[in-house]
């Protein structure tokens, strides 16, 4: 069962958002709420849900900074952006940060629980951690998707490589490598190294998790190899992150 925060300055609307949405129904449960970005960061580091549902303009702190200060953290909880028609431009910056859907407000009977349905199909029911959600599926071409959804299911392959994506889709690499550059202002092959670095995060917060297990998890062979990359990506070393999560 998935784990959310509901984060609404508006007090009404959030208690309607926790009592009136069919969270069973998607398989989750609400297990926090807040009235601002800033107290909400405190009710997000105590229960580290894995879904946060949040207004954009709120006082003290409003959404798009929170969701900055957690990606900071190296907190990857998926994010359902709430935003009014006049501040779409806001719902666009939070995109950016990895927000994986936005609903314009008010919305209407159902309209969260398909929000979240979509996002539990993206994620898929393996428990297995998401990709990074920066990269969004939405106006991008089919190879480029495609090689997207790719990269979801196999990040963990240690043998995977543009080539291998490339001829999984049956086009060139340097097509391929071109049309994800061109699309995503990033190469594959570091969109790869992220999903892998951000898994090895969800892994490392579980502290029955061994360094090398998470290693072999993602797709490194190389445990050094692998802490050298994740200290570059996150910061810190691996043992370092996983104890500060602790």
């Amino acid at each position: 069962m998935m784990k959310v925060v509901i984060v609404e300055d508006e007090a009404l609307v959030r208690r309607g958002i926790v009592l009136a949405v069919d969270w069973a129904g998607v398989d989750c449960a609400v297990v926090g709420e807040a009235a601002d970005g800033a107290e909400a960061l405190e009710v997000i580091r105590r229960c580290q849900p894995e879904l946060i549902v949040t207004d954009i303009k709120m006082p003290r702190m409003d959404g798009i900074e929170m969701v900055r200060r957690l990606r900071a953290e190296g907190n990857r909880a998926q994010v359902i952006i709430l935003t009014a028609y006049s501040d779409f431009a806001y719902a666009q910056s939070a995109v950016k940060l990895g927000a994986v859907d936005y609903l314009l407000k008010p919305f209407h009977d159902g309209e969260l629980e398909e929000a979240v349905s979509r996002l539990r199909s993206r994620v898929g029911r393996s428990g297995a951690p998401a990709r990074r959600p920066d990269v969004a599926l939405e106006g991008k071409s089919k190879y480029v998707k495609e090689a997207l959804r790719y990269i979801d299911r196999h990040y963990g392959d240690p043998d995977i490589s543009v080539s291998s994506v490339a001829r999984s889709l049956g086009i060139s690499e340097g097509h391929l490598s071109h049309e994800f550059k061109k699309e995503t202002s990033r190469t594959l092959g570091s969109y790869l190294t992220d999903c892998r670095i951000h898994a090895a995060m969800e892994l490392l917060r579980d502290c029955r998790n061994k360094v090398y297990e998470v290693a072999e998890r993602v797709g490194y062979r190389d445990i050094t190899y692998f802490s050298a990359t994740f200290k570059k990506v996150v910061g810190m070393t691996p043992s370092e992150f996983q104890k500060q999560s602790q």
